[in-house]
């Protein structure tokens, strides 16, 4: 299991690296862009469909670091009224019915982006649009993969109230 959490903290840097830069790299364009518009009266064209393309991947990046500590959107009632045991049980189950659906929604994603692709758009600069939608298979998949990766970790640390 050593290895499992060596790959999951060395995939949460490498995840932790690309949303600096990609927070840095709107911070600077934004900025940018109100200077250009102030100072010159005019912008950087693509400069705010390219924004709205960060924010589509810092948004799914997140997601995927929410998911790895725990921070994603729950409903947790239900937990508060079990004991450990039941907790645990809990936990596993619903982070395995989540890495199913996520799974699922990977495969949707990626079926997607290939339509897309199929179909040659293209965002801005000649850019085709289906390289700013791999952010969407690649989150959801992610996301399964880590929520997999936890339910084998809790299944693997697993004891009866008996033990």
């Amino acid at each position: 299991m050593r290895t499992v959490r060596q790959f999951d903290d060395l995939l949460a840097r490498a995840e932790t690296a690309v949303l600096i830069l990609l927070l840095t790299l709107m911070v600077l364009l934004s900025f940018g862009q109100v200077v250009l518009r102030n100072a010159m009266g005019t912008g950087i064209l693509w400069g705010d469909t390219l924004l709205r393309q960060l924010v589509l991947w810092v948004g799914f990046l997140g997601a995927s670091l929410a998911v790895r500590e725990r921070k994603h959107i729950a409903i947790d009632f239900l937990p508060h009224f079990l004991n450990d045991f039941w907790k645990k049980i809990n936990h596993i189950g619903v982070d395995l019915v989540t890495a199913v659906i996520s799974a699922f929604l990977a495969l949707a994603a990626w079926n997607f982006m290939i339509f897309e692709k199929e179909g040659g758009s293209t965002l801005f600069l000649d850019i085709p649009v289906w390289l700013f939608q791999t952010i969407l298979p690649f989150s959801f998949a992610l996301i399964s993969l880590r929520l997999a990766l936890r339910v084998v970790n809790e299944i693997a640390s697993f004891r009866t109230p008996a033990e």
